[in-house]
Formats: structure tokens, C-alpha cells, sequence
């Protein structure tokens, strides 16, 4: 395996969550907190509050020989609004910015290029706000977190927001789920 990781904010994790979980090459996806304002291990409550600067992410694991890079961003960009400043939906506050966080400059690079190809085909019709920095500040959300989707799929955010997510890259992206 030609392994590597990224870690994308695109609203609540647990969206990220499933949609990334059900792709082949991704081998795990972590819901966490990252980039913060300060280095101290941090919780939902406290990221809820809006002042920790912390973002909900997911932390993707996957197999460059399978998925690459691009494609998990084709894929982010196509799952939540990249538009859109610290709101997804109904989710408001900078817990819910749209990012990309990399620990490989080579990913940095990735990125935007990537942002600067959708920018200048004029996929969107506002100025894309992706972040683009240095992972810094990661922590595991709670175990109750972590698989949500899986786990809680009559819960009603689950119905209403994530379920809708997860089918439109199936319907999108079929041939890169996993069997």
C-alpha cells in the first residue's frame, strides 16, 4: 500500500464521515478537531462554542495506488459548498469552515491547484473560501463520533442531511465505492 493521509473540514464530520468511509482507497476516516488556536487537547462542547478556532474534520487514511489526492478533493468539493464562509446548511460558526489541511507540502501543492483548475473553469459561481493550511492542533472527536452514520442511521440529522450526501456520491462517484 502506497499509503498517506489528508484532513478535510467541510461542515459537520459526520457527513465527511460517510461519504469518505464508503470509497475504495480510503482505508480510515477519523472525525477530529484541528487547527485551533491553541494546542490543548479540545472537546465538542468547547468546539461548539464557536471561540476555540478548532474545525470539525475528518482525517482520511487512504492508498495512493487506488485514490488519489484529486479525486478525494473532486469528491469534497462535490459533497459540500467550498463557497461558503463558515456555514454548511444549517451549520453555522467557524467550527464549520470549509478546509483542506496537509502535513505533505507535495498536498499543499495538490490543493491549490485544484482550487485554482474549479476556479478558473468557473465551476462556482462565488469565490471559493477553502482553506488551505499546515495541519496543526489535531485531536479525535469522542468515540461517540466516530462512525455516527453507521451507527445512528435513523437519528434525524442523519436522515435529513447526511443519507442525501452519502447517496449522491453514489450516484456521482459509483464507480469509486467499495463493494
Amino acid at each position: 500500500m502506497n499509503m498517506a493521509n489528508i484532513t478535510l473540514g467541510g461542515g459537520c464530520f459526520w457527513c465527511t464521515e460517510a461519504v469518505f468511509q464508503s470509497l475504495r482507497g480510503v482505508v480510515s476516516v477519523e472525525s477530529g478537531y484541528c487547527n485551533g488556536l491553541k494546542p490543548a487537547r479540545t472537546s465538542y462542547e468547547q468546539v461548539c462554542r464557536g471561540d476555540t478556532g478548532f474545525n470539525e474534520v475528518v482525517q482520511i487514511s487512504y492508498d495512493r495506488d487506488v485514490i488519489s489526492l484529486r479525486q478525494l478533493l473532486e469528491i469534497f468539493f462535490n459533497i459540500h459548498d467550498p463557497t461558503s464562509l463558515n456555514r454548511q446548511g444549517n451549520d453555522t460558526g467557524t467550527q464549520y469552515r470549509s478546509g483542506i489541511y496537509y502535513i505533505d507540502k507535495a498536498d499543499q501543492v495538490t490543493a491549490t491547484q485544484f482550487i485554482s483548475e474549479v476556479t478558473s473553469r468557473g465551476d462556482y459561481e462565488r469565490n471559493i473560501v477553502t482553506e488551505v493550511l499546515t495541519l496543526s492542533h489535531y485531536w479525535p472527536a469522542e468515540d461517540y463520533h466516530q462512525n455516527y452514520f453507521i451507527n445512528n442511521p435513523g437519528q434525524g440529522y442523519c436522515t435529513f442531511v447526511v443519507a442525501p450526501k452519502v447517496r449522491k456520491v453514489s450516484q456521482h462517484y459509483s464507480e469509486w465505492l467499495k463493494a
